[in-house]
């Protein structure tokens, strides 16, 4: 795949719009993720009320956390946010 064609912009609304969800499974605050992930606390709920957008490195981050535990990663598939697409785009 052409790294360059990836649709990175449909992943990180699909992050967005599920980060609440995925946090709750792991029974994180905004705190927490943003500790885990190292950002801050307010751009967690930035990003998550739509305030601001989530970067690229924020998304790999996140995906990163959330595909180590069992029951999120499953939820990162069903949410489309970490697809075959994506992982061939992490293995080239």
């Amino acid at each position: 795949m052409d790294k360059t064609k990836l649709d990175k912009a449909r992943y990180i609304k699909n992050m967005t719009e599920n980060l609440p969800a995925l946090r709750a499974k792991l029974g994180l605050t905004q705190e927490d993720t943003a500790e885990k992930i190292g950002v801050s606390r307010v751009t967690i709920a930035m990003i998550e009320t739509k305030k601001r957008d989530m970067t690229w490195n924020t998304f790999l981050s996140l995906v990163h956390l959330f595909s180590r535990n069992e029951s999120t990663e499953k939820m990162l598939s069903i949410f489309e946010i970490y697809t075959d697409e994506l992982n061939d785009y992490f293995l080239e």
